[in-house]
């Protein structure tokens, strides 16, 4: 497998209430409101306040000689929920993201190997804050992966 067929399988993750799931080749360079929420596939890490940087350029090799060729890649699916500054506080935004990321786990729960394209069920850190994207800021969660993929 590989890491684009990877992050196609991730972007064709349903999740319930989420309006639009963007593939890495499709993320737009801003989003409409009626866009939202919308999920972006992010191989790179765009938000310099990250909680937990991992150090590297987005994957790691690890292969044996005798063993399994494989590759540890890490990455991002942003999920946007609301302009900071057009929301009606957060007291109305926040009970949404809680929802939206229950159903981001329970979508994941059902296809733990994106399609079969993992070699164990992804890891994922979950990172809720503001997230910026073409210029606005938004309420949303980060959701971190890190995958092993076969090469």
């Amino acid at each position: 497998m590989t890491f684009r067929t990877a992050l196609t399988a991730l972007a064709a993750l349903s999740v319930t209430g989420i309006s639009h799931n963007y593939d890495v080749d499709a993320v737009p360079d801003s989003i409409a409101r009626a866009q939202l929420p919308a999920l972006l596939v992010m191989p790179i890490d765009t938000q310099d306040d990250s909680l937990f940087r991992e150090k590297g350029a987005g994957f790691q090799t690890v292969a044996f000689a005798d063993g399994a060729k494989t590759v540890t890649y890490t990455t991002s699916h942003l999920l946007l929920v609301a302009p900071v500054i057009q929301s009606k506080g957060l007291r109305t935004v926040l009970p949404d993201l809680v929802d939206y990321i229950d159903n981001y786990f329970a979508a994941l729960r059902a296809d733990a190997l994106l399609n079969n394209t993992l070699l164990e069920p992804a890891q994922v850190r979950v990172e809720p804050g503001i997230f910026k994207h073409g210029g606005v800021e938004y309420v949303g969660c980060a959701f971190r992966h890190r995958w092993l993929i076969a090469v």
